[in-house]
């Protein structure tokens, strides 16, 4: 009897698993090439044969479909604001905050904005994020910023998540031209914090 052991298999992934892992992989292609990126681009990035993809996903619209739900999803920019240390000061904690939105509203841009250009789901009737699904990002992010501004609830004169909600707003209206403002982070913050007079003196 051999006393060589067995080698066992590696156990696969889920399908669940498996299309996280293909959109992973196809989302930097899809804020690139838009609605001209192929599957076989996708399947080389993803590191599997171009049939996988379709073992869980019925086809390259639904997968697009997959694609955009990610990059709107507020898990990564939650979690970046959940890691600012809460030992710094305030404006230096709003100021990482907003370098953090900065950089999911220009994901959430880039991908929208390839597969619009592209008439991704135009002219048809496809399973789409649920209606609640933008306010219930939003308000995570809220809660994330609120929790962020709380240990310096007393010295503001009005609670955290209203202090929250004005300091997101700000950040939203800027960006509604689709480019960010051209004033420095820490001016912006500054700003916020103590308005646009000076101390008097």
């Amino acid at each position: 009897m051999s006393d060589k052991p067995t080698r066992r298999r590696a156990p696969g992934m889920s399908p669940e698993e498996r299309r996280a892992m293909i959109v992973a992989a196809a989302l930097p292609l899809v804020a690139e090439h838009g609605t001209a990126v192929t599957t076989s681009q996708i399947a080389r990035a993803a590191a599997i044969g171009e049939a996988t993809i379709f073992r869980v996903f019925n086809d390259k619209e639904e997968l697009l479909d997959a694609c955009l739900a990610e990059a709107i999803q507020p898990d990564h920019v939650v979690k970046e604001i959940a890691s600012i240390p809460l030992d710094q000061p305030l404006a230096s904690r709003l100021a990482e905050t907003v370098e953090a939105l900065s950089a999911h509203l220009d994901r959430v841009g880039t991908v929208i904005g390839a597969l619009h250009a592209g008439g991704h789901g135009r002219g048809r009737q496809r399973d789409r994020p649920q209606p609640g699904g933008r306010e219930a990002s939003m308000q995570l992010i809220k809660d994330a910023v609120t929790d962020l501004i709380e240990p310096d609830a007393e010295s503001l004169r009005l609670p955290p998540d209203q202090i929250a909600t004005i300091f997101l707003s700000l950040q939203y209206s800027q960006r509604r031209g689709g480019t960010p403002s051209d004033l420095p982070v820490p001016d912006l913050v500054e700003v916020f914090l103590h308005g646009a007079m000076k101390p008097s003196t």
